[in-house]
């Protein structure tokens, strides 16, 4: 014992952290079996060197042993039941399509009265809702980027509750405007993402929070991973999401003495609004290279915008097109006696997490990439630089080549 250094044991306490904070990060996010298992051998790691150095590891061991025994016990017990969902009142954002119209369809079955909003009335998702929907089921037409719409849409909701407080509010509604490099990026697309995304969101969830007040209801917000890691040629939408983010968190603290719960959603990748619409992707590159400036166009190269353009389409078209994980996840958010603060709605975001919080940037970064945008062409002034570069080193060489010859 009197041979190990302070050193030493700072090390082990390091480790001990470290690894502790993995397991807690890994156990909270309810992750699959590898990535669980990957955990607990970073524990045998730290058991192993434990033992190695000095005898009393014996009593850390039996001591995780037992953490885990009450841990695993706790987990064991069967979970309190689920809330009721008859005589509560949810309002949801963004009905015309995607997670929104798939949710308020579930919440609608499970005997919610749910109030669902859409851009346009006449639309093909509106016309859907109100033919497979109960009566429950009220559709109002609400753009949250116009504040009278919203307090339009308030008074309607307060006059068909009376009394009562509304349940739950389901931010839903957001867009990506644009795809692509912030720099080719236009800042009507950066205006264009801030203005839905969190503004109009800040504006729907300020309105209604005296009627979540008075419930002591939820809000529960369907916000993106790309708000919290740096996803490639994302910045617009990445940006408002992480304005998001920040702004339900902060509510969370600030509702809780009110007795408002605050989830958030983050999901995978999914089949939602546009994404396979290929006239919408056309429409999006043509509008991107409208908007460059010829000397940014030069620099980058055309080849370069369309190559990002197929990418994402790529990506889209690969997508899950089946929403349920995200609509069970608001339905637990709803009906959970104590919501998570944040659900993972689908396959690789908890795992995405992990490493984002556990990993070096270069390895997270790194993953991003090969997850996300497969680039393989630089911009055109980065490819010309290059070329220069080479042709440059094959010249110096022969020039060197040359030289030898003539002292020989």
């Amino acid at each position: 014992m009197d041979d190990y250094t302070l050193p030493f044991w700072i090390y082990l306490g390091v480790l001990a952290v470290f690894v502790g904070g993995a397991m807690k990060k890994i156990l909270a996010s309810h992750l699959s079996t590898a990535p669980t298992l990957v955990a607990w051998l970073g524990v045998t790691v730290l058991a192993e060197r434990l033992w190695a150095f000095c005898l009393p590891a014996l009593l850390l061991l039996m001591l995780l042993g037992l953490v885990w025994c009450l841990h695993a016990t706790t987990r064991t017990r069967p979970p309190p039941p689920p809330l009721s969902a008859q005589g509560k009142a949810v309002f949801i954002t963004g009905c015309d399509s995607g997670f929104g119209h798939a949710t308020a369809k579930r919440l609608d079955s499970l005997g919610f009265e749910v109030f669902a909003t859409v851009l346009d009335l006449s639309g093909e998702g509106a016309r859907e809702l109100q033919r497979t929907c109960s009566p429950h089921l009220t559709l109002l037409q609400v753009d949250i980027t116009q504040s009278q719409q919203v307090d339009q849409a308030l008074l309607d909701t307060r006059a068909k509750l009376g009394p009562r407080g509304l349940w739950a509010l389901v931010n839903n509604a957001g867009v990506c405007v644009n795809y692509g490099d912030a720099e080719l990026s236009l800042m009507s697309n950066f205006r264009g993402c801030m203005e839905v995304n969190f503004f109009g969101t800040l504006s729907v969830t300020k309105s209604f929070l005296p009627l979540l007040r008075q419930a002591k209801g939820r809000v529960i917000t369907i916000s993106s991973p790309a708000g919290d890691q740096p996803f490639p040629c994302l910045a617009a939408y990445g940006a408002s999401k992480a304005a998001l983010n920040l702004l339900i968190a902060t509510l969370r603290h600030e509702l809780e003495p009110w007795g408002v719960q605050v989830s958030t959603i983050l999901p995978s990748s999914y089949k939602t609004g546009q994404s396979t619409n290929q006239a919408y992707w056309e429409k999006q590159h043509r509008r991107l290279l409208q908007g460059l400036s010829p000397a940014l166009l030069e620099e980058y190269g055309e080849d370069y915008v369309t190559e990002t353009k197929e990418l994402f389409q790529s990506y889209a078209s690969h997508a899950n097109p089946d929403l349920t994980p995200v609509v069970d996840a608001i339905v637990q958010a709803l009906l959970a006696p104590q919501p998570r603060v944040r659900y993972f709605a689908g396959p690789g975001v908890g795992l995405m997490y992990f490493i984002h919080s556990y990993c070096p940037s270069s390895i997270s970064n790194r993953f991003l990439q090969k997850l996300f945008v497969k680039k393989k062409l630089m911009p055109r002034a980065l490819r010309k630089q290059s070329s220069f570069d080479l042709d440059l080193s094959l010249h110096n060489n022969n020039n060197n080549n040359n030289e030898e010859e003539k002292l020989k």
